[in-house]
């Protein structure tokens, strides 16, 4: 490790005097943190060299350079800001102080005394202080992922939760960090490493599909690049012709996606993919038409990004062929200079930024301008990590405006989330729309290209409470979520009070529950005070769906009947505490489901038969010896519920219903239909859910089909009389 490596990497872009000022900063460097070593055993300065190179292959600018091989003296060696300043300047110091300050940031670890959500919300905030610095100096932020980058790569001398820990962060804010930065060079390795380190399994397996006929696609690749590279020299035109590296990561999302959809791994046709790289735009339209006259293009695979830029500045030409007539292949287009773009995004632009501050690079991140200004606005740290995640992480799609403005918003978005996208009026004021002028419902998923609408109501009565369920599709940003919220909060407080304690005894009836459990539930969601509760369901605060998720979370109670100190996992999903290897079924007059409070009985022939702990015939039960603890074990089984649908009777009813249970991939093992002489009808449905977060879920949407007047949970109160499963 020497710092002529890194000057060689920096000579082929920096004049030489820069070259002494990061040569200075390395020497500083290596000074400050003579004879420390990393928990790995080696020096720690190869930490800071490590950063500083990969920041200089993206041809950062020398006082990026410079920060980074000094950006651990001030915390890990006690040197004072001031003298980075006396020394290197006023801007080094500034992006040596905001990493210093990101680095405070670290996820926080769980134990067993600190709940998960605490986490997260540490996350969140640390996320919030991250882009807000962003905001101040964009360099602050490169340092840091390549900071995150060398730390991933040395993650294994870390103990297995806190890799966990650190390459779920990684995954889920800095890899997208970069792709929306446009950093594919270090988004691609990121992502990498992180699933290396969360499905280590699932990473061999796709390393090996990959590898497994890996001579046979190079064999294509040089081929093709030899047929294409005779072709393009006709035209004149100064092409570097290249095979482009696939990343596991992506393989394995598009292996899932074409799972979906019934296809194959051998079907994935960007497996094979070569890059042109050209001089100008034109040579890069000439070159897209050498190939479509060799191979047949493959239909609807073809994007011009050249015209239509992502946010993020990606500009390219993409095709899939038919290469030879049966071999799928991808070939991307661009000019050498959309390429350095590609590789380092907004970074590409800011090795002049000493000199000139580059409008350009600055017009880039006006997306990040504006998710500032939206944080001021949010109420909590979760509010805005949601916000990141959704709105600016996700896939946008492009629409417009009926005066041809064009709107970017998260992918799958609605009418709902365009309305408020233009003014938080419209969204309030919002009763219908049309998309290239037909009318569409509310919950119509928006796509590139669209020319959106939106009717207005006459009178001014707000935005619809149900919207704000997830489980209706009619909101997709955090950013219209949060817009309703506001509204709702402005309400009166008793109207909010009254109607939250309205939708809580609902879900609790949805779940078997009764208004008993209120204050439970209420602690849940650390609310002492239940009105507040009430209250903040009612304004949207907290999502009553929400409530079968954080039950099924809750740890089961300790063994008090049995003592013992035996766990056996058994089969069907139950553990079961001190009974030894038994048998274990659901008892039928009851249903459980994970998320339910159980409880076991020792049968004499068949067993443990596993019961809700107010079941009928537990609660009579007079041999209390026979009751053992029990809890759900974590498997992928599914479980039985009967549900009861109280509905006016009509033509396609139970169509409907079971449609809309297909779509939610729940199978209905049993169905009843009694029709009464008023036109009114009680269905029951014995459907196998993963447990009470989706039977939640599929009772509210059977409540939005039409007809439907109520849905509950069937246990063994509507038994005509109790049934010995024991």
């Amino acid at each position: 490790m020497t710092a002529e490596v890194l000057l060689e990497r920096a000579a082929k872009y920096l004049p030489d005097e820069k070259l002494a000022f990061v040569s200075a900063a390395f020497d500083y460097a290596a000074a400050a943190h003579a004879g420390q070593l990393r928990m790995s055993g080696e020096p720690y300065l190869e930490h800071p060299f490590q950063v500083a190179l990969t920041l200089a292959d993206q041809q950062m600018d020398a006082t990026t350079l410079a920060a980074a091989l000094l950006h651990d003296v001030t915390e890990d060696c006690g040197i004072p800001l001031k003298q980075i300043e006396e020394g290197f300047g006023h801007d080094v110091a500034q992006l040596v102080d905001g990493v210093t300050k990101l680095s405070k940031l670290a996820l926080p670890m769980p134990d067993e005394l600190q709940q998960r959500s605490s986490v997260r919300e540490q996350q969140a905030e640390n996320l919030r202080k991250m882009l807000v610095a962003m905001a101040e100096d964009l360099r602050v932020v490169f340092i840091k992922l390549a900071d995150r980058l060398h730390n991933m790569r040395t993650l294994a001398v870390l103990p297995h939760d806190r890799q966990q820990a650190i390459a779920r962060e990684t995954l889920e804010i800095y890899a997208p960090l970069a792709h929306r930065l446009g950093i594919w060079e270090l988004k691609w390795q990121l992502e990498d490493l992180s699933f290396h380190y969360l499905e280590p399994r699932k990473y061999s397996q796709v390393a090996k599909l990959v590898s497994g006929r890996r001579v046979e696609r190079e064999e294509i690749v040089v081929d093709v690049i030899r047929i294409l590279r005779n072709e393009v020299s006709r035209l004149a035109v100064n092409a570097d012709i290249s095979g482009r590296p696939k990343h596991l990561y992506s393989i394995a999302q598009k292996i899932e996606r074409y799972a979906a959809q019934g296809r194959q791994f051998n079907e994935i046709y960007d497996l094979l993919a070569v890059r042109v790289l050209v001089d100008t735009i034109p040579e890069c339209y000439h070159t897209m038409g050498v190939v479509h006259s060799m191979w047949h293009p493959i239909p609807n695979a073809f994007d011009d990004y050249i015209a239509n830029p992502k946010p993020n500045g990606y500009q390219s030409l993409h095709t899939a062929v038919l290469f030879k007539g049966t071999t799928p292949l991808e070939i991307q287009i661009r000019t050498r200079d959309m390429h350095r773009v590609a590789e380092f995004g907004v970074a590409a632009h800011w090795r002049y930024k000493e000199d000139d501050k580059d409008v350009e690079a600055e017009e880039r991140i006006g997306w990040l301008r504006q998710l500032i200004e939206w944080h001021r606005e949010m109420s909590g740290a979760e509010e805005f990590l949601e916000s990141v995640k959704t709105d600016i992480f996700n896939d946008q799609v492009f629409v417009f405006t009926p005066k041809g403005e064009i709107k970017d918003l998260p992918k799958g978005s609605t009418p709902v989330d365009f309305a408020y996208r233009i003014h938080t009026d419209l969204g309030n004021r919002c009763a219908g729309a049309k998309v290239n002028g037909r009318m569409v419902p509310l919950d119509y998923a928006l796509s590139n290209g669209n020319v959106v609408e939106i009717i207005v109501a006459k009178k001014d009565k707000g935005p619809s409470r149900d919207w704000m369920s997830p489980n209706l599709g009619y909101v997709k940003s955090s950013h219209a979520r949060e817009k309703i919220r506001q509204w709702f909060k402005k309400q009166a407080r008793n109207e909010n009070v009254d109607l939250g304690r309205e939708m809580l005894d609902r879900e609790l009836k949805h779940l078997g529950l009764g208004a008993g459990e209120r204050d439970l539930i209420a602690r849940l969601f650390k609310y002492e005070n239940t009105e507040d509760f009430f209250a903040a369901i009612g304004c949207g605060d907290v999502n009553t769906q929400t409530i079968a998720v954080k039950l099924a979370a809750q740890e089961q109670p300790k063994p008090v009947i049995v003592e013992t100190t035996v766990t056996r996992s058994m089969p069907s999903g139950i553990q079961v505490l001190g009974t030894g290897d038994l048998l274990t079924n659901l008892a039928k007059c009851c249903n459980p489901v994970p998320g339910d409070l159980i409880i076991g009985y020792v049968t004499r022939n068949r067993g443990i038969t596993i019961h809700r702990q107010d079941c009928y015939n537990v609660t009579r039960e007079d041999e209390k010896e026979r009751l053992v603890s029990v809890e759900w074990g974590r498997t992928a089984v599914h479980y039985p519920a009967k549900i009861q649908v109280d509905a006016w009777d009509r033509v396609g009813l139970v169509r409907d219903i079971s449609t809309l249970l297909a779509e939610e991939k729940v199978n209905i093992s049993n169905m009843n239909v009694n029709e009464h002489k008023n036109h009114t009808s009680v269905l029951f449905f014995d459907v196998e859910t993963s447990g009470l977060p989706q039977l939640s879920r599929i009772m509210n949407r059977i409540e939005t089909v039409l007809g439907v007047t109520s849905v509950v949970r069937v246990g063994q109160e509507h038994s005509l009389k109790p049934k010995d499963s024991n």
